[in-house]
C-alpha cells in the first residue's frame, strides 16, 4: 500500500466558453483565477486554473474551454460530481446566492450525514457544496465572498462506475480506506489527508458509459509532495500492471497519468514547484503564461484567445 498520496491535487474539466467559465468560477463561486495559460497539446485553447490564494493542492479546479464544444453525456466511467467544502451554516447563503444568479440544478440533501447543496455549472457540470466542521484551510476572500461562507477547497469527488470492485482495490493500493457505504455509494478516505481526501464511488451497473464533452471531467489528479514521491508511486503502479505515462512537466507541477479499471483517467501531480514559479503570488492569474514550447506563438495566441475579465 502506498503512503505518498495525500488526497486530491486538482480536477480538470472541459467547457464550451472561456469567458462564461471564468465568470462562473471567479464571480459565482468566488474562487481566485490562479493561472491563465494554454493547453499544452492544443495551445489555441486556454487552460484556466481556479483555487485559493496560492492554488494550493486540493483546491484547484481547472478547465480546458474548447470553443463551441458539444456538451458531454453523463454516464459511467467518469467523475460525476465535484464537491467543495464550505463552513457549517453557510448553505443558506449559497442557496440564496445561486438562486439570485440563476445557477441551475439547485437541490439540498444530506450525504453521509453532511448537509449538501447540489448545483450545475454553465455546461451542466455536476457540483455540490458540503458543510464541513473545522476545515482549517484558508479561503480566498477577495472574490466577493466573506470568510464565513467562502469555499475552502475540495471536499471530494464522486465517480460513477458500472462496477466498483477493481477501483476500490486500486484506491486501497493508493492508501485509501473504505470508510462507509450508504444508499449504494461507497466512501473512501485517505487518513492524514490534505483536507481533500474523500472519494465516493457510485455503482450504476445499468447506466451507459459517459460521452466526454463540455461539462465533463477530463481527469482527476492526486497529490504527492515531490518528484521523488511521484517516481515511487509510478514504479509501484507499473509493478502492479498499470500502464503509466512518463513524467510530464506541466510547468506548475509534474504529472503522470493512467487509466483506471472503471474508465476514469487518474493523474498523480507534485505539489512543487507551484503557481508562483512565474508570477508573484499577489498577481497570480493576471497575465497569459505560455509554456516554453509555445512561447513563439504569443502574438498569435493573444489575438486568437478570447479576452477574459480580470
Amino acid at each position: 500500500m502506498l503512503d505518498q498520496i495525500k488526497g486530491l491535487h486538482h480536477v480538470t474539466s472541459m467547457a464550451e466558453d472561456a469567458r462564461t467559465n471564468n465568470q462562473f468560477f471567479t464571480h459565482a463561486l468566488g474562487l481566485r483565477r490562479v493561472k491563465k495559460t494554454v493547453n499544452f497539446d492544443a495551445p489555441d485553447v486556454y487552460h484556466l486554473y481556479y483555487g485559493d490564494e496560492t492554488g494550493a493542492p486540493g483546491t484547484i479546479m481547472t478547465y480546458f474551454p474548447f470553443p463551441k464544444m458539444a456538451q458531454g453525456r453523463p454516464g459511467t466511467g467518469e467523475v460525476g460530481t465535484t464537491v467543495f467544502s464550505v463552513p457549517q451554516g453557510s448553505l443558506g447563503f449559497w442557496s440564496d446566492r445561486f438562486a439570485a444568479l440563476g445557477v441551475g440544478g439547485l437541490k439540498t440533501d444530506e450525504s453521509f450525514g453532511e448537509k449538501r447543496l447540489n448545483f450545475s455549472g454553465p455546461d451542466g457540470d455536476g457540483f455540490a457544496l458540503v458543510e464541513v466542521r473545522d476545515d482549517g484551510r484558508q479561503p480566498w476572500t477577495h472574490g466577493g465572498i466573506s470568510e464565513d461562507y467562502a469555499i475552502r477547497g475540495f471536499h471530494s469527488v464522486a465517480m460513477r462506475l458500472r462496477d466498483d470492485g477493481a477501483t476500490v482495490e486500486l484506491l486501497k493500493f493508493m492508501g485509501y480506506e473504505v470508510a462507509e457505504e450508504r444508499d449504494g455509494v461507497k466512501r473512501l478516505i485517505k487518513p492524514d489527508g490534505n483536507g481533500a481526501h474523500l472519494i465516493d464511488l457510485e455503482t450504476m451497473p445499468n447506466i451507459a458509459r459517459a460521452l466526454p464533452g463540455a461539462g465533463s471531467v477530463h481527469h482527476v489528479a492526486f497529490s504527492v509532495e515531490n518528484r521523488e514521491k511521484q517516481l515511487e508511486v509510478r514504479k509501484a503502479l507499473m509493478d502492479t500492471g498499470y500502464q503509466v505515462t512518463p513524467v510530464i512537466d506541466r510547468d506548475y507541477f509534474w504529472a503522470i497519468y493512467f487509466r483506471t479499471p472503471g474508465g476514469v483517467l487518474f493523474e498523480v501531480a507534485t505539489n512543487e514547484p507551484g503557481f508562483n514559479r512565474d508570477e508573484d503570488t499577489a498577481h497570480l492569474g493576471e497575465a497569459l503564461k505560455l509554456p516554453q514550447q509555445h512561447a513563439h506563438l504569443r502574438a498569435l495566441l493573444e489575438q486568437h484567445l478570447q479576452p477574459l475579465e480580470a
